[in-house]
């Protein structure tokens, strides 16, 4: 069995550590966006160069298995990701974690540029959703805008930002939203534990919460856990 792991996820890297201890050969990839230590498998970093690159790689390679444990929201890997294995014939296994369910002080939206629309003028807005996708705020000059992110984003916004990897605490988050006076709290619908503290601080503090929705992905089987995965892997 010759693996190839998608990462750039906790549950990614929580999968790697165990695979290191069953007799497989595996490499886990990383998109190389954020820095990231070292790991417990053979690591390769940056992209492949589209579905093509991808596809070359997983036949030089003689990839059994793909196992794409990106996150929700990494869209154009997890697509490459599925017609590439569509092509090459390989198994493509995804490691997702469940979504959020949604709560009463939501908005549901389906992209980043619905969200920016969404907000009222004047707003004072609680941005985390990742440096990559803050661009489409830009245009919203009327808005006060609190950007937290791992890595600092291409274009700064008026406000404030903060650099800083989860997790986050509900003490913590309830401090930020008082201390920046926020009204409404962007965000996409990553799913997990880490980062799930700022909708409970919203939903104390009665801050709207505009929710985008995850992208719809290719049909793949779905394991909502490292262990689940691994059980399927080896049975």
């Amino acid at each position: 069995m010759r693996i190839l792991l998608l990462g750039g996820t906790a549950e990614a890297r929580e999968l790697a550590i165990e695979l290191s201890k069953h007799p497989v050969q595996a490499t886990l990839s990383l998109a190389g966006l954020t820095h990231a230590a070292p790991g417990a498998l053979p690591t390769r970093s940056g992209g492949f160069g589209g579905v093509e690159g991808l596809r070359n790689y997983l036949e030089a390679e003689r990839i059994t298995h793909v196992i794409d444990a990106t996150h929700p929201f990494a869209e154009q890997m997890s697509r490459h990701a599925a017609v590439a294995c569509a092509q090459t014939g390989v198994q493509l296994l995804r490691l997702i974690r469940p979504a959020w369910p949604t709560r009463p002080n939501w908005l549901n939206v389906a992209n980043i540029p619905e969200a920016a629309a969404t907000l009222p003028p004047n707003a004072r807005a609680f941005l985390s959703v990742g440096a990559q996708s803050l661009g489409a705020f830009a245009q919203r000059t009327d808005l006060w805008c609190l950007t937290r992110s791992i890595e600092p984003p291409l274009r700064a916004l008026p406000g404030v930002t903060i650099l800083a990897r989860p997790p986050f605490t509900l003490d913590g988050e309830l401090a930020l939203m008082r201390e920046h006076a926020i009204t409404h709290l962007v965000t996409k619908n990553a799913g997990g534990n880490q980062t799930a503290a700022k909708l409970d601080a919203a939903a104390q503090l009665g801050i709207a919460v505009v929710m985008v929705a995850r992208p719809v992905l290719a049909e793949a089987p779905e394991y909502p856990s490292p262990a689940a995965l691994l059980k399927a892997l080896f049975p």
